[in-house]
This record gives C-alpha cells, sequence and structure tokens, in this order.
C-alpha cells in the first residue's frame, strides 16, 4: 500500500516533523489546520474568515491528494470559545453542506492566542 506526503510548505511541518496530508491507499488524512490567509499569512480576527481559509487550504491539500471535499467522511473542529459553534456554519455549511461527513467539535486552547479555530478532515475514496 502506498503512502504519499502532502506538504503545504508551512515552515512547521518541518520544525514539528508532520504532513499537511498523508494519503494511505484509499484514505487521505489532513493535519490540523488554522486560519492564516494563505495569500497574506495573516490571521483574521473573524472565526468566520479563519475558519474559510482553514477549508481553503485543506480543499489545496485535498485536491493534491486525488480527492476533494465530496471524499471526506470525518471531521473535527477545535474551537476556542463555545460561542463560535454558532458562527461556524457560516463557512462550513457551504462546503459541507450536503456532503454531511461525520463530525465532531472541542473547545480547547490552541498554540497561539489569535487563532480561533483549527479544522482536521479524513477522505476515503473506495
Amino acid at each position: 500500500m502506498s503512502r504519499t506526503l502532502i506538504s503545504s510548505g508551512s515552515p512547521f511541518e518541518a520544525q514539528v516533523g508532520y504532513s499537511r496530508a498523508v494519503v494511505q491507499g484509499d484514505w487521505c488524512f489532513v493535519a490540523g489546520t488554522t486560519g492564516t490567509d494563505p495569500e497574506t499569512k495573516t490571521m483574521p480576527e473573524s472565526v468566520v474568515d479563519q475558519t474559510s481559509n482553514a477549508l481553503k487550504v485543506i480543499g489545496k491539500a485535498l485536491e493534491e491528494a486525488g480527492f476533494s471535499f465530496a471524499d471526506v467522511v470525518r471531521v473535527t473542529y477545535y474551537i476556542t470559545d463555545p460561542a463560535y459553534w454558532d458562527e461556524l456554519g457560516k463557512a462550513t455549511a457551504p462546503v459541507f453542506g450536503e456532503i454531511r461527513p461525520a463530525a465532531s467539535c472541542i473547545v480547547t486552547g490552541l498554540i497561539k492566542p489569535e487563532m480561533k479555530v483549527e479544522v482536521e478532515v479524513t477522505a476515503f475514496k473506495g
């Protein structure tokens, strides 16, 4: 079974020792992704904008791996404030509304104070 590593070019990948995504057989595992704007490398204030940015990075990793959002079977959201749950849908419903993967949401701290959300997905194509 082949294993393919997908990199987004983030300096954290080499520093910490991880890949943006790993494809193993029919599965694609995308690492937790925060909301830094992929173009400007800045962190927006809004949790909706952060979530949208995370989904852009995830979508690019999925595409590079030969998958799409339609293949996502599991999504996990990590948020720093329970109030953000009500806002997430503005960014996630347009992407996952018809796909409806299994989902979990965990309220936790993230590695930098400006980070409000982290998203990770698992996709399957079999």
